[in-house]
């Protein structure tokens, strides 16, 4: 499985010893904002530049408009940003027809993208038509609006794996975000989704466990209490 981290605020990039390799980043134009960062091509270009310096392998934008010639003004820069700095760019777009013109023009130029926010199995097939790259549910939200939401990953699995009909390949592959638990991650690893997508926060707390600590307790005290044996 992929793990990405869920964050435009660079600073959070740089993760403690303990953790696993991250893929790469994905940002929105929320997280763009929660950063504090205006949501504009020149804050894109330099996260682009950002995720090159920092080593990552993929970088995940979701552009803000659904005017195809924006898409493809700012596409042009952040692609030749992209190469310059050794990344794998992924566009993201909402999963909705109101982006369909965007869409369109993205596959005009062979651009992969990623449709995020879906929330039902006819936005899954829909998706898998337009020819997608990734499809992004938001794992936490539909638990709390009392959803499915198992039904609909594992739906988002057999697509990605190519177990289902109709559909030219298999795809589009599964990044599920909004992740509220380890528990919850342990099910998509156990299901086969692609990736996953986090916040930096919850990578780090994650990456330790309080039964952990109390083996490594009792470890000690038990080295300790070796050396009175005779």
């Amino acid at each position: 499985m992929k793990l990405f981290l869920d964050s435009a605020d660079t600073a959070s990039w740089r993760l403690p010893p303990g953790c696993p390799r991250v893929q790469g980043v994905t940002t929105n134009p929320s997280l763009i904002f929660q950063a504090g960062l205006q949501v504009n091509l020149p804050t894109y270009l330099g996260l682009v530049q950002a995720a090159g310096d920092h080593g990552f392998d993929d970088l995940m934008l979701q552009l803000p408009s659904h005017d195809p010639s924006q898409a493809l003004h700012w596409l042009q820069a952040l692609r030749l940003a992209a190469q310059r700095a050794g990344l794998r760019l992924t566009i993201k777009l909402p999963c909705h027809a109101d982006w369909l013109a965007c869409i369109l023009a993205l596959q005009s130029v062979q651009q992969p993208f990623l449709l995020t926010a879906l929330g039902s199995p006819v936005q899954l097939l829909w998706a898998q038509q337009q020819g997608a790259a990734y499809v992004a549910p938001y794992v936490g939200r539909l638990a709390a609006d009392g959803r499915d939401v198992w039904a609909l990953l594992q739906a988002c699995v057999a697509v990605q794996n190519g177990t289902t009909k109709p559909g030219p390949q298999p795809g589009p592959q599964l990044l599920a975000a909004s992740i509220k638990s380890p528990d919850v991650l342990a099910r998509l690893i156990a299901m086969g989704a692609a990736a996953v997508t986090l916040p930096p926060a919850s990578l780090v707390a994650w990456s330790q466990d309080p039964l952990t600590q109390v083996a490594i307790d009792q470890f000690d005290r038990d080295t300790v209490a070796s050396k009175r044996l005779n």
